[in-house]
């Protein structure tokens, strides 16, 4: 209480003396501390205890006055050099919010009632607008844009954006209270529960070997000399037995490829491409020499056949319209529009898979969600005003709805600086501006040093963008199918398709596997150990992880989020064609995690249609993994090629209805006119002529001659008046 009183100064120094001593507080007590377990413990309590003593009020209070310090941020703006030394209070007002959301937000089973009172009330305090002001995520929003535009470039943005994806997590929910909610929204529509659960079933799945890139060559590649065709057939069948099983781990290195990638690849993916370092050149060997015996025994061994497919197949109600529009007629001649109860005429095999698509027939949420819409815009005065409840996705997206443009723009400016395939340009934005030092490293061992903190900055900023747009995208779906579909439009429109694609063309595997970490410096091992002398051989070892874990959770986010903005939406399928996504995202497929793996190949599947017979051909490998690992859709024609909506002259057309459907939606739900024809109209004289109008301050001064030419001056017909009205 003492030192939150003493937050109340009016000299900045003492206050930040002050804020100094509160973050020890919330980083543990480390210096009365023995061991890391006990740090975890003091910090966790004393961040309960503080926010019980009204801690986050008051470091709003001193945010929202360091936020609008113009003074800090002229000098920024003229300095030729941002260093971290200005963005030193700043930082500590972060993080003690940060250790605040994210201790409070963990939720454990021996949490007292107070603790879990405590961080029901935070939750609500984080998610609606308290005391007249914004949610706390509209005031980190307006953070990043503030900085984006170079008002303020010593904001430290990759505490402000770790801080953004907490506090959205916290007030929100994460990924499986998304699935609980989905659960509880289908329930209240009326719609049978989800066949399994999504988490679950990717949990189970297990890593494919990378696909072959000698034997996805075309045929006139691999065709091999007269005089091997004779020996050929001996080994036939002990290659197809390597060739087909996919599921074989590669158990001699976990990170170790066989194969380079082809010519083709190399050239479609970009000039600057290295091929792994360690790789065999397969393609200067015969590809039909059969393994050693050993070998070929073990790979056989190996293999793992499925007992069965991991998802249920899903049939769209326009899938099965479109079926028996086709079955009409071929055997009757006509159509009848989207009746699929009638089924006379129609021979009893069309009776059966009319049945079996039924059987496996998916509403979602959000087709429910697009016909009450339409329902409402036809009907506006039957059906009457909208019931929209106030949850915390609903008042975040009604906060952020007039600027987000500005803020999907800025996020991915920030991803783009960030990512590690970006060169470095003079007009791009300065996201080091709170990691580089005020003086420059002199020595060998500094500069390395640095350079590990640099990198590391840039894979946390990418994490948090990933995994902020990725929460936003699957919380609006939920809430409202326009709401994501808003959102989406504004990431495509601000080119986040071929920024992700830049982001993947790169040594993927190197990405993944990147030690850009000094373990002995980590919090809290660096406040309880004593630290040994850094040396470059240290810092070149690195740690023992085999996986950089920040990294490969930003690249599924990144691919979930290609995804999101491109399922069923042909226009944007063909961006991923136009940019020559096939090969960067195969080359993504050798490493072996079965998450990534799923929507890489998810990604490959939709565009399949449009690469032709050949890529189809050279590529069956991949072909079998998508069969066997992404969902099926009955009546998908993915690896043919012959689908109806697949027609180039309806893409532009497509965006134009989906932004005219989401402005309708907007408008009719956002924008609330007064003086709209549906208004009410005031009849009673006595009210109108009771109104109280605004008038210009100078008007008292010329009332007498306003009085005069409009009153006095004009003839009153009171009959014809009266007769009009």
């Amino acid at each position: 209480m003492g030192l939150l009183d003493r937050l109340e100064v009016v000299s900045r120094e003492r206050r930040l003396k002050v804020a100094r001593a509160v973050l020890y507080l919330a980083q543990g007590t480390f210096g009365e501390c023995d061991s890391e377990v006990d740090v975890l413990h003091w910090s966790r309590y004393n961040c309960f205890l503080l926010y019980q003593m009204g801690t986050f009020s008051a470091f709003l209070e001193l945010l929202h006055m360091e936020i609008d310090n113009s003074q800090a941020c002229s000098s920024a703006v003229r300095k030729p050099a941002i260093s971290i030394a200005d963005s030193t209070e700043l930082r500590v007002l972060l993080s003690v919010l940060y250790l605040l959301v994210e201790n409070i937000r963990l939720e454990r089973e021996t949490d007292s009632c107070g603790w879990r009172t405590a961080r029901e009330t935070f939750r609500t305090e984080l998610s609606f607008s308290m005391h007249n002001e914004e949610p706390f995520a509209l005031l980190l929003f307006s953070m990043v844009t503030k900085f984006c535009s170079g008002l303020a470039p010593h904001f430290p943005i990759k505490k402000v954006l770790l801080l953004l994806w907490k506090v959205v997590m916290f007030t929100l929910g994460g990924f499986e209270h998304l699935q609980a909610l989905k659960v509880q929204k289908r329930a209240e529509l009326g719609l049978p529960p989800l066949a399994e659960d999504s988490i679950q079933v990717v949990k189970s799945m297990r890593a494919a070997s990378p696909p072959s890139y000698t034997l996805d060559l075309g045929e006139s590649q691999l065709a091999p000399p007269p005089s091997k065709l004779r020996g050929r057939r001996g080994s036939r069948r002990q290659l197809l037995t390597k060739q087909d099983s996919l599921d074989i781990y590669n158990e001699r290195d976990l990170f170790k490829t066989e194969e380079p990638a082809t010519e083709e690849e190399e050239e479609s993916a970009g000039d600057g491409e290295r091929t792994l370092d360690g790789e065999l050149d397969l393609l200067e060997q015969d590809p039909l020499v059969p393994p050693p015996l050993s070998q070929a025994t073990l790979s056989a061994e190996r293999v793992a056949f499925p007992k069965g497919l991991p998802w249920a197949p899903k049939v769209r109600q326009k899938d099965i319209e479109h079926f028996l529009e086709l079955s009409r007629n071929k055997f009757i001649g006509f159509t009848l529009g989207q009746d699929t109860d009638t089924l006379v005429g129609l021979p009893r095999p069309i009776h059966e898979s009319v049945k079996t698509l039924k059987q496996h027939k998916y509403v979602s949420i959000a087709d429910v969600q697009i016909k009450n819409e339409e329902e409402l815009e036809k009907c506006p005065m039957s059906l009457g005003e909208e019931v929209v409840p106030e949850t915390p996705c609903e008042i975040l997206y009604q906060g952020m709805l007039y600027s987000l443009p500005q803020y999907m723009i800025a996020l991915l400016k920030i991803l783009l600086a960030a990512a590690p395939t970006s060169k470095a340009k003079t007009d791009s934005i300065n996201i080091l501006a709170d990691v580089l030092p005020e003086e420059m490293p002199v020595t060998v061992l500094q500069s390395m040093k640095l350079g590990i903190d640099v990198n590391r900055h840039k894979e946390i900023i990418v994490k948090s963008i990933s995994a902020l747009l990725l929460l936003l995208l699957k919380h609006f779906k939920l809430n409202h199918i326009y709401q994501f579909e808003y959102v989406s439009q504004h990431l495509v429109f601000a080119n986040c398709i071929p920024l992700i694609l830049k982001f993947f063309n790169q040594n993927i595997l190197s990405y993944i596997t990147a030690k850009n970490s000094i373990s002995v410096l980590d919090y809290p091992c660096c406040t309880i150990q004593d630290l040994p002398e850094l040396t470059t051989e240290s810092l070149e070892a690195g740690d023992n992880n085999q996986f950089c874990w920040r990294n490969l959770f930003s690249c599924i986010n990144l691919l979930r989020l290609l995804n999101k903005l491109t399922k069923w939406k042909h226009s944007r399928t063909m961006m991923l064609v136009v940019f020559k996504s096939a090969p960067i995202l195969k080359r993504a497929l050798k490493v072996k995690q079965a998450m990534l793996q799923l929507y890489v190949l998810k990604l490959l599947k939709i565009q399949t249609k449009y690469l032709g017979r050949q890529w189809r051909k050279s590529n069956m490998k991949t072909m079998s993994a998508i069969y066997q690992k992404v969902r099926h859709r009955m009546n998908d024609d993915w690896a043919y090629g012959n689908d109806i909506d697949a027609r180039p002259w309806d893409f532009q057309a497509e965006e134009c209805t989906l932004r005219a459907n989401i402005e309708a939606f907007n408008s009719r739900r956002y924008d609330r006119p007064q003086d709209s024809e549906f208004s009410p109209v005031d009849n009673c004289l006595q009210s109108v002529l009771g109104q109280r109008l605004d008038l210009p301050e100078d008007f008292h001064c010329s009332y007498e001659i306003w009085l005069e030419r409009e009153v006095f001056s004009q003839p009153i017909c009171w009959e014809e008046l009266l007769q009009n009205h």
